[in-house]
């Protein structure tokens, strides 16, 4: 478990986009087991149970920031087959291609821009990337774009990131502005219970206006 720890917050303690990518390139064979089987990580689940309320199966679903797919390893289990993956990590796309679950992979950050068309998807589910050193609040702008009027952005997010982090007010300033719609907000749980047990996240699903 320690050791778990201890590259959890290496990748965590990165100082830009190119450290976060190679410091994933080479934790990735070892992620699953860090994440899923030591720490108990339980955000993919519960976030991909959460879109699936919101999206039927034949959706368009791209998993933004889609590390090893665990994601969309559990909305292959809900019956989604039309997935796409795109992560900053070739390393962790590489161990997401393994799963079988992706039709289409594309190396790519949240916060820059994405190079997808306008509208192209029906749903965007991002789980763990909007977090501390990792995606800025700026990226759900493109999140937006890609997903068609009345689709979904579903996403989780730390409770303390939330409200310290510049989300509060970035998501309440796309919201006033007509962008999108809050559809709903999970109750509070622990990603991590057997890892990071003080760790909150919530999952948010918002409904694209534009």
């Amino acid at each position: 478990m320690q050791e778990s720890q201890n590259r959890v917050r290496w990748v965590y303690s990165s100082s830009s986009n190119q450290e976060l990518e190679e410091r994933y390139n080479q934790w990735a064979s070892e992620y699953d087991k860090d994440l899923d089987t030591d720490f108990g990580w339980v955000s993919p689940q519960i976030t991909a149970e959460v879109l699936s309320r919101f999206v039927p199966s034949d959706a368009k679903v791209l998993d933004a920031g889609a590390g090893t797919g665990l994601v969309g390893e559990m909305l292959g289990r809900l019956g989604f087959s039309n997935l796409y993956a795109m992560d900053l990590s070739l390393g962790m796309l590489e161990e997401a291609r393994r799963k079988g679950v992706y039709r289409d992979f594309r190396q790519m950050a949240l916060g820059e821009e994405l190079g997808y068309d306008t509208d192209f998807f029906d749903a965007v589910v991002s789980v763990g990337v909007f977090t501390e050193g990792h995606a800025p609040p700026q990226g759900f702008d493109e999140l937006i774009r890609i997903t068609r009027e009345g689709g979904f952005v579903v996403f989780s997010l730390r409770v303390d990131l939330y409200e310290e982090g510049g989300f509060k007010e970035y998501q309440s300033a796309l919201e006033e502005s007509g962008k999108w719609t809050l559809a709903e907000l999970s109750e509070p749980f622990q990603p991590l219970p057997r890892g990071e047990p003080e760790l909150i996240h919530r999952v948010w699903v918002y409904r694209v206006n534009v």
